[in-house]
């Protein structure tokens, strides 16, 4: 879900040519597929494409392809970390991005079924991350 809100505020502001995203997982149960029925209908009520985005892992050479690696959660945080990789990429916890929030992991809505909730979230720290990364000052 955040692939496709991040990718979407890029396209708006005319910063695909600068600016790249993509996500992946830490866990190897949703290889090749696509988002979730849930996440897909959310972002469908939103105007959002989550075309061609298909599920992979993490991989070491994320580290020195991308500025940034944002992790979801400490679980995953914690797996990222024991990827080899190099020392390029700065690691990020989402909810680092949203300190009002009480919540300090984004929910899983596989699990809780509120993609509604995950959607705000993903929303939210998505405006102050684009806004960060286009300041430079993550």
């Amino acid at each position: 879900m955040a692939e496709a809100v991040l990718r979407h505020k890029i396209m708006e502001r005319k910063l695909s040519a600068q600016i790249s995203v993509d996500s992946a997982g830490t866990g190897d149960w949703h290889i090749g597929k696509g988002p979730h029925e849930g996440t897909r209908s959310i972002l469908d009520q939103h105007g959002i494409s989550y075309e061609n985005m298909k599920a992979r892992l993490v991989k070491s050479g994320d580290f020195e392809e991308f500025q940034y690696i944002i992790c979801m959660d400490k679980s995953n945080g914690d797996n990222v970390r024991k990827i080899p990789g190099g020392e390029k990429a700065k690691l990020l916890f989402f909810m680092d991005l949203l300190p009002e929030e009480e919540l300090r992991e984004v929910p899983d809505p596989y699990f809780t079924g509120n993609f509604e909730q995950v959607y705000d979230l993903v929303d939210a720290g998505c405006d102050v991350l684009l806004a960060g990364i286009i300041k430079d000052k993550l």
